[in-house]
């Protein structure tokens, strides 16, 4: 029999001995090309190699993959939860231990601390050893530093327990990110991701509606109770039905029956094959993934992705800690200035829902730029709108829209930009230098409003951020341009 190659069932003795094949294996009895639903490579010796990225690009979203994606969403929830509830429990401890406004405020910025620490280094160690083991080990830690939260009874008791609970729920959150994006198909894979951090905005109402009802009738220790069991609940859920990165296993070269068991969940009828690939560029890296961030050209882009990540979450959080106040202090009542506020959440959520979509079909940082361009006008505005209330809910909607909505899309365009081998370190080292900005945006914030200057100037400044991230998304649009038509002339 001749050399020749199969393409798209077609065979053409011509062909160098091995080429891609797509939508069908040849069969040598026949002759002819048998129906199949993946992408593989003929050789000479009828070796059929499924390449799994591929496969899942092609398949339709499964149920199994948005198990991946519910599971993963719970995580970020819980990181939402904290965040808010600790703002809603604050006078009640306060009372109770004795705790002054300062000393109280550095309470809140360690566990931030925490979550840059466990950013920065839960995402190498997850490339190294997997995503699930990862996932499940910091929804420990935060779960037991939450319960732990309870219990204080002093300062520097406190102090510890939530820098422990920040390092579990730093540590999750690149990892959620991380397998949601590698378990998605590409057409979904920006939509996968945003819709799962709207588990964050979910996870942030749901706190305060949680510590209004469990403080008045338990105490304060009631709010973190519920936010210490809900977790370890889940990662002996996640122990026993999340699956690990298929795309991690394939890298590292192990357990290939579990791959083949993850793949039959996600379509059961793909038949049998013979080896396993995720594309000739996803190579296990032994380096030390951090530095890996700045090989093969990717330092441009990662330092962009930086000043991004922080100038967005210095923003988010600034607009978190203090709006309500600012609200207030120009004399509207503060139970309508925290539904104001609540209203940047909102936005937030609605904005990953419908920009989802945007990204996967744009699939560019222009877009992204855009979105931060829109977070700036907002804010602006924000300022102008004085006491009117319908205006104030109407601009920090937006806004939410915008800077959260901005966030969720950054998480999706990283993981894309990012190999298997250095996804989780690049999602985690991009949000732990943005947590670095979520540290310094309350202190920001509060210097500002100490000055004594008008609100509208606060927001003023407050827009400088997101222009600033503006202009870094521009560029990484840039690099991407530049990269796509080097790929096109290859």
């Amino acid at each position: 029999m001749p050399p020749f190659a199969l393409y798209s069932g077609i065979a053409d003795p011509s062909s160098t001995p091995t080429l891609t094949l797509r939508h069908g294996v040849y069969s040598p009895a026949s002759n002819l090309p048998c129906p199949a639903s993946w992408y593989i490579y003929a050789t000479l010796r009828q070796t059929a190699v499924l390449d799994v990225r591929q496969f899942i690009d092609e398949q339709p979203f499964s149920r199994y993959q948005l198990l991946v994606a519910v599971m993963c969403g719970a995580l970020v929830f819980m990181d939402g939860y904290d965040a808010q509830a600790m703002g809603f429990v604050g006078p009640a401890l306060r009372a109770q231990l004795h705790i002054g406004l300062v000393p109280f405020g550095r309470v809140v910025s360690i566990g931030l601390v925490g979550m840059m620490v466990g950013a920065l280094g839960c995402g190498p160690i997850a490339d190294r050893i997997g995503r699930k083991p990862v996932l499940v080990g910091c929804s420990l830690v935060f779960g037991i530093g939450t319960l732990l939260t309870a219990a204080a009874t002093s300062l520097d008791i406190l102090f510890i327990y939530r820098f422990i609970t920040g390092l579990g729920l730093g540590g999750a959150m690149p990892n959620a990110i991380a397998l949601t994006s590698e378990y998605a198909p590409r057409k979904y894979r920006a939509t996968a991701v945003m819709t799962m951090f709207t588990g964050f905005s979910i996870g942030a109402a749901a706190g305060g509606l949680v510590a209004a009802r469990l403080i008045s009738r338990w105490g304060w220790q009631s709010v973190f109770i519920v936010g210490g069991v809900l977790p370890l609940i889940m990662a002996f859920v996640a122990l026993a039905l999340l699956p690990e990165s298929i795309r991690f296993l394939l890298v590292r070269g192990r357990d290939r029956e579990r791959v083949v068991h993850y793949l039959s969940r996600i379509a059961p009828n793909h038949g049998a094959f013979d080896e396993l690939t995720v594309g000739a560029e996803e190579q296990p890296s032994r380096a030390f993934a951090v530095t890996q961030l700045f090989t093969d050209r990717r330092a441009s882009m990662t330092l962009l992705l930086w000043v991004m990540f922080f100038m967005n979450l210095l923003d988010l959080y600034f607009i978190n800690s203090w709006l309500p106040t600012v609200i207030n202090d120009i004399g509207i009542r503060v139970e309508t200035a925290i539904i104001i506020t609540t209203m940047f959440q909102v936005g937030g959520a609605v904005g990953a829902l419908l920009l989802g979509r945007f990204f996967d079909r744009e699939g560019s940082f222009k877009f992204l730029a855009a979105t931060y361009l829109g977070a700036a006008a907002t804010i602006f505005l924000i300022g102008e709108a004085g006491v009117s209330v319908p205006l104030l809910t109407l601009t920090v909607f937006a806004a939410g829209i915008g800077v959260i909505g901005g966030q969720t899309g950054s998480n999706a365009l990283t993981a894309e930009f990012y190999p298997t081998a250095i996804r989780s370190t690049g999602v985690g080292w991009a949000l732990g230098i943005g947590r670095i900005g979520s540290i310094i945006g309350p202190t920001l914030g509060g210097t500002l409003l100490a000055m004594g200057g008008q609100t509208r100037h606060v927001f003023w400044a407050a827009a400088i951020p997101p222009l600033i991230a503006t202009v870094a998304a521009l560029g990484a649009a840039f690099i991407q341009k530049g990269r796509r038509n080097e790929n096109r002339h290859l």
